[in-house]
């Protein structure tokens, strides 16, 4: 049922839905425009459309070819609403969900895509701050560029800026989805470009692997990854490709490239990725977390048992369902204390392993150890019991003891 948004716009059909709106296909005085209507709950809070008034000019001025732009916002009654080119295609997201991973060369072209959009933002002095497979669009009517790649567009740019306000959003809060935040966000510090760098470096690793190199589990566990532990290496590809993985997932943003120099490194690497398959690998197992909650469930029909994979990130509004995208959230949750992160473990994030084997530190491997070290006190005692037996049964009848063996120590007899 087509609906009235402002006095310019009609939106006609519900294209999808998000924790922060619904994002229509409408109509406006230049044809076909996708809108994007904020909650209504957002839409009553005077404090946000201001801030959304405010950001008017710098979410309008942002143009280019790699980012979806913002013609008009619109204010009316309880309508909220930012009204958005519309792109004939699918979001990155769901092309992950369809294909897993990506062709290396598919993966890095749309990687460049998004550094290309982010550096004419930054240079803008936008920050994105909400950089994800779901506010990456897919343009499918346009050529196809290396590794039959779709050109790449990045959008919602300042949505999450709106929703961040003072009062919705206290200095002990964190707002964005877990998977994707930098450390620096987690331990509480402002917001600056190299944020996006790490979202979209860890984007571009779950391109290639199908999985996010730290995400899974409860989001607190999540956010420590962030902070504690080090990226796993990606088998298969060529090095060069690796340590620009590794530089933009560095802890310190001061290490991470600007979106500029990250858009020319990738393309300079597509030559060498040209023809590469997919990568085969494998992906992660649960958090030691999970593991402990099925070893203590009794054994069970398969569903009932079965294993959640960590595959991307949780939904953090309770309730919420793989259906309604749950990565796309602004839900705000307290930074970690400083003790918290510290808790965490100081290595390699889920590391390779033998299939089967349980992840070192989790449950099922502390529960392991503990199994190996009763039956090696329970073979200690089994083999203390045999010795004693031996020696009884090794004496001789009328109760003398054998001679005692030379054992090599003994001084040489005189002649």
């Amino acid at each position: 049922m087509a609906r009235k948004i402002g006095s310019r716009y009609t939106a006609h059909q519900i294209l999808g839905r998000g924790s922060a709106g619904t994002v229509w296909l409408g109509e406006g005085p230049e044809g076909p425009v996708a809108i994007k209507l904020l909650r209504e709950d957002l839409a009553s809070d005077q404090e946000l459309v201001g801030r959304f008034v405010q950001e008017r000019t710098a979410l309008l001025g942002l143009e280019h070819p790699h980012v979806v732009s913002v013609r008009d916002l619109v204010v009316d009654g309880n309508d909220l609403a930012l009204v958005m080119d519309l792109v004939r295609g699918t979001d990155l997201r769901t092309r992950l969900d369809r294909d897993r991973r990506l062709a290396p060369e598919a993966a890095v072209a749309i990687a460049a895509d998004i550094a290309d959009g982010l550096a004419a933002a930054h240079a803008a002095g936008v920050v994105h701050r909400d950089v994800k497979p779901e506010n990456v669009l897919l343009d499918m009517q346009g050529p196809l560029g290396p590794g039959g790649s779709h050109r790449a567009l990045l959008t919602d740019f300042g949505v999450a800026k709106l929703i961040d306000t003072p009062r919705r959003t206290k200095a002990t809060k964190i707002i964005g989805t877990p998977d994707y935040l930098a450390p620096e966000i987690v331990e509480g510090l402002p917001p600056r470009a190299s944020v996006d760098i790490y979202a979209l470096a860890t984007v571009l690793y779950e391109l290639l692997a199908g999985f996010t190199p730290f995400g899974g589990g409860h989001p607190g566990a999540v956010l420590r990854r962030h902070v504690t532990e080090t990226v796993v290496p990606l088998p298969g590809i060529p090095d060069e490709l690796w340590q620009l993985l590794v530089q933009c997932l560095a802890k310190a943003p001061a290490s991470r490239l600007r979106a500029s120099e990250l858009g020319t490194r990738l393309r300079e690497l597509l030559p060498m990725l040209a023809g590469m398959p997919p990568l085969e690998v494998d992906e992660p197992d649960t958090d030691s977390a999970e593991e402990a909650d099925r070893e203590e469930q009794p054994a069970g029909p398969a569903p009932a048992r079965e294993r959640v994979r960590r595959r991307g990130a949780v939904p953090l509004v309770p309730g919420a369902k793989p259906a309604d995208s749950n990565r796309d959230t602004h839900t705000s949750m307290r930074v970690p204390a400083p003790d918290e992160l510290a808790g965490g473990a100081h290595g390699t994030a889920r590391a390779p392993r033998a299939p089967g084997a349980p992840r070192p530190g989790s449950a099922r491997n502390r529960a392991a150890t503990r199994r190996r070290r009763v039956a090696l006190g329970a073979g200690a005692v089994a083999l203390a019991a045999a010795i004693g037996v031996g020696a009884w049964l090794s004496t001789s009848d009328d109760g003398a003891s054998p001679p005692p063996q030379d054992t090599g120590n003994s001084a040489p007899q005189s002649p």
